[in-house]
């Protein structure tokens, strides 16, 4: 009896210690958390089975159907005595796609970091040719007859590789500096061009180096951050190749971008001039230049009397202010100005013996400006309006022939009103209308003596009025259950006076997300998701008198996505994902033609399909020590006709009997499975 009641007492008093402390035990186990975070290291292997994923895995590093090794670490140690932070982050160690990432950080005073990341990128088919050098700048291409090459069937990609490196000091307080170094190498060979046609490949070895100092202030009134950022592309390779075909003593030279650099210092910052408003501020100017030798590189030109190099020279500066305030409790007030300036200051030359052969520069100076006002009404009531404004001054082509017009002006003027509401806690919804207005003037025509070429704006600024209404709703209905709503939409009106070109334009995406929550253990998730982008243009005959030949070009995406993450037991937790997404290419073409051949006719529809299920479970066998699977099943399909002839037999450069004659083997479906094992340690 004693024992009962002490037993009671006991348990009543430690109650009402944990009701009166919980907060503060709750606030010190999260700091706890904080200073000493859980570390894992991950050790497993998985495989791919089925089909080799050469379209699912292009970045993976999972490609092939085989086994793969599995590791990941995450570890992260505090000193106490210094406050010194030490982290090291390690991902897909095994696979190609994998990254390490190692900082050490004394909070407030000085730190510093190191990353490698690799990024393959693998090209998703296969090519059957007889073109020898592949990986070199001397490439000998294929004949006909008793000069074709033998065949083996090549695989394509390229392979970026980074370090970056990057310090931290402390200097002051409120002053700090920062220096951040990037060297990226990238290796590989690509898919080109060549004539005929033929099929060339572009061997890939560059270096591209990014550095820039910060020098960062935070004062109470005053904040500034100011420095230099530099960046230098190396072409590794020379900057040509050389191709020619076998029997054939004739060698083509092919250019590939040449080294270049740039250069910018840049200064941005804040003021606090009231507790209210607040203004801003951003400075910078860059120069960025190419002059590599063209006879260094391989290149010969042309013409007698042409430079000895591009001397490609393109200034930048870009000045913008704006200022935040709150004059009234319900009134804030946005305003910028943004000046931007691209000067081109390449010389114009002739490269190739032909009217066509001048480079290009190109210039323009944009004046933008926005100005935006909140009201917050009674009844939970915004309102928000607000007009963006800009002017640009582009520039035209000097010599030589160009077979498009130019715009000398260019001007865009939006308006938007919004309007939100917070119903109450569980219900808030926004709805948004935008009105743009953009128009080109000084019209240069192109030269070409065509007529029609002069009658087609560009596409990318080509006179249009274009309504756009967005609208959001976040709905709790149910304790458990959360709804979001979304819907954007955009039509676009293009100039009618010219004949050919664009002339409409719609674009629509909707979503739906939804969570649900069973119980503590037990979690559902859903969305769903519409996305629209049409256009209709006429394009010219291709004869004078016949009709315009129009074009209504349409893309419709429909995916959808459910999760569900659960826990059974004490031991074991779980969750799926399951993703479905189908993509369709419309090509309505009404076409002004007699008769169709089996080389000139209305293109087909293209569809792509993709679904992915995710299983994922973890077993915990110890405090500290899981066991993690994971299951993985990937169906993609596509009737995309890009690299098919009729009838969908595989594309052949030059038709496979003639020179040349490399064939493009694509897989129309691949279905894979992946299935992994982890074991997975946890520590402090």
């Amino acid at each position: 009896m004693n024992t009962m009641k002490n037993t009671f007492r006991l348990t009543t008093l430690s109650a009402a210690l944990m009701l009166a402390f919980a907060p503060a035990l709750a606030q010190d186990a999260e700091i706890a958390e904080l200073i000493k975070p859980e570390s894992s290291i991950s050790l497993g292997v998985g495989n791919v089975w089925g089909d080799d994923r050469h379209q699912m895995g292009i970045y993976d590093g999972m490609r092939d159907a085989q086994a793969y090794g599995l590791f990941d670490a995450d570890i992260v140690k505090r000193d106490d005595a210094t406050g010194t932070w030490y982290k090291l982050d390690a991902r897909n160690f095994g696979l190609d796609n994998r990254e390490i990432r190692v900082e050490v950080l004394r909070q407030g005073n000085i730190g510093g970091f190191l990353e490698y990341n690799r990024t393959p990128r693998d090209n998703p088919f296969t090519f059957s040719t007889g073109l020898q050098g592949i990986g070199s700048s001397r490439l000998n291409a294929s004949g006909a007859g008793v000069n074709a090459l033998p065949k083996r069937e090549k695989s394509l990609g390229t392979l970026r590789e980074m370090i970056n490196a990057g310090f931290y000091k402390s200097l002051m307080p409120g002053l700090d500096l920062k220096i951040d170094f990037k060297n990226e190498d990238k290796t590989g060979t690509r898919q080109w061009g060549g004539d005929s046609p033929r099929f060339l490949v572009e061997p890939i070895d560059s270096t591209t180096r990014q550095f820039e100092t910060v020098l960062q202030y935070s004062g109470k009134m005053l904040q500034l951050s100011g420095g230099y950022y530099g960046s230098w592309y190396d072409q590794d390779n020379g900057g040509v190749v050389r191709y020619s075909t076998n029997g054939n003593a004739a060698i083509t030279n092919l250019s590939q971008p040449l080294s270049n650099q740039a250069h910018q210092l840049f200064l941005d910052g804040g003021y606090n001039f009231t507790p209210s408003t607040r203004g801003t501020f951003k400075i910078s100017y860059s120069r960025a230049t190419q002059d590599e030798s063209f006879a260094t590189n391989g290149l010969v030109t042309a013409l007698a009397g042409s430079p000895t190099s591009l001397d490609g020279r393109v200034d930048t500066k870009l000045v913008q202010l704006g200022l935040s305030s709150r004059p009234l409790p319900k009134l804030s007030l946005n305003a910028n100005l943004r000046y931007h300036d691209i000067d081109d200051k390449t010389p114009v030359h002739q490269f190739i013996n032909s009217n066509l052969g001048f480079n290009t520069p190109h210039s323009f100076k944009k004046l933008s400006g926005k100005v935006e006002g909140t009201y917050r009404l009674p009844l939970n009531f915004a309102v928000t309006a607000g007009v963006d404004h800009f002017t640009q001054d582009r520039s035209t082509p000097k010599r030589g022939t160009w077979l498009v017009p130019y715009a000398k002006d260019l001007e865009e003027t939006t308006y938007r009103l919004q309007l939100r509401r917070s119903f109450d806690d569980n219900l808030n919804g926004s709805i948004a209308y935008l009105r743009s207005d953009r128009k080109s003037s000084n019209i240069v025509p192109a030269t070409t003596g065509d007529a029609n070429e002069s009658l087609i704006s560009p596409m990318h600024i080509a006179d249009r009025k274009r309504d756009k209404l967005r609208a959001k709703v976040d709905w709790e209905p149910a304790e458990r259950l959360s709804l979001q709503f979304a819907v954007e939409g955009s039509d676009d009106k293009y100039d009618k006076s010219q004949p050919w070109g664009l002339k409409e334009g719609e674009a629509w995406q909707t979503s739906i997300d939804a969570s649900y929550i069973f119980n503590d253990d037990w979690k559902l998730s859903a969305w769903l998701s519409r996305e629209e982008i049409s256009s209709n243009q006429d394009v010219a005959p291709a004869a004078a008198g016949q009709l315009a030949n129009q074009v209504d070009l349409e893309e419709v995406t429909k995916s959808l996505g459910l999760g569900l993450l659960g826990k059974v037991g004490p031991k074991f937790t779980f969750s799926a994902d399951l993703e479905w997404m189908r993509s369709v290419t419309k090509y309505d073409q009404n076409l002004n033609i007699t008769a169709f051949t089996a080389n000139f006719r209305p293109v087909p529809d293209i569809e792509n399909k993709l679904t992915r299920l995710k299983l994922k479970g973890t077993y915990a066998l110890r405090k500290n020590a899981d066991l993690r699977f994971d299951l993985i099943h990937d169906r993609w399909h596509t009737d995309d006709w890009s690299w098919t002839s009729a009838g969908g037999t595989p594309y052949c450069y030059n038709n496979c009997a003639g020179p040349d004659g490399t064939m493009v083997l694509a897989s129309p479906s691949q279905n894979a499975t992946f299935a992994g094992i982890r074991y997975i340690y946890k520590f402090q």
